[in-house]
């Protein structure tokens, strides 16, 4: 069962023109679909390996993968790109990415960040969701990110359904997602080995 915690809203912006850059930094598939066709030309640096094929589909072409977390993919463009030449344009969501900049510009590497979507948490859990944690079968709960981590304790508690988790098993996909909702009283929290849906997944076989 999937349940989106987080309701995606894309910005309207003026972004700068293809030829003033060399390159796209994305954090989060959710920042491609502010992109303008014009910038599929550009090579595209994604924080993993999701983020990049859904950049593919996007129709970039020229795609490079951290296969990690954000200090992966600082370390990604520090080691492959020179300190000169033209910006990176890092598409970020809402109050997000100013660490990733920061890191790169201590490194010479000029970074133009602009915020071109928000992820707003929803007020309470999908229907189906509620029902199934309501239910009396033991489970999982899988969380990719501390955004929709922290969203799920806060409907869990508005909804009572906090104390009904008793049953239920976390996989987190690392222990910054893992930390936001360690205060609930899961049976048991695992952690991927990586930051990576597959590792997630591979926890279930546990």
């Amino acid at each position: 069962m999937v349940a989106p915690l987080l309701r995606v809203e894309t910005f309207i912006r003026t972004l700068p023109p293809v030829e003033s850059l060399r390159g796209i930094l994305v954090a989060s598939q959710q920042a491609l679909a502010a992109l303008p066709d014009l910038y599929h030309a550009l090579p595209l640096y994604a924080v993993g390996d999701a983020t990049a094929a859904a950049a593919r589909s996007h129709g970039f072409t020229q795609v490079h993968s951290a296969n990690g977390k954000a200090d992966d993919l600082a370390a990604l463009i520090i080691r492959d790109l020179p300190r000169d030449g033209l910006p990176l344009l890092l598409a970020a969501g809402l109050n997000q990415g100013n660490r990733l900049k920061t890191i790169l510009q201590a490194f010479g590497i000029e970074v133009i960040r602009e915020e071109v979507y928000a992820a707003r948490s929803v007020t309470v859990l999908p229907p189906a969701a509620a029902a199934f944690l309501n239910g009396d079968r033991p489970g999982w709960v899988l969380l990719f990110s501390r955004e929709t981590a922290l969203c799920f304790q806060c409907v869990c508690h508005d909804a009572t359904l906090a104390a009904r988790l008793g049953r239920f098993r976390l996989a987190a996909i690392s222990h910054t997602v893992a930390e936001a909702v360690q205060d609930l009283p899961w049976a048991a929290i695992h952690v991927a080995m990586d930051p990576h849906e597959k590792a997630v997944l591979a926890l279930l076989n546990d």
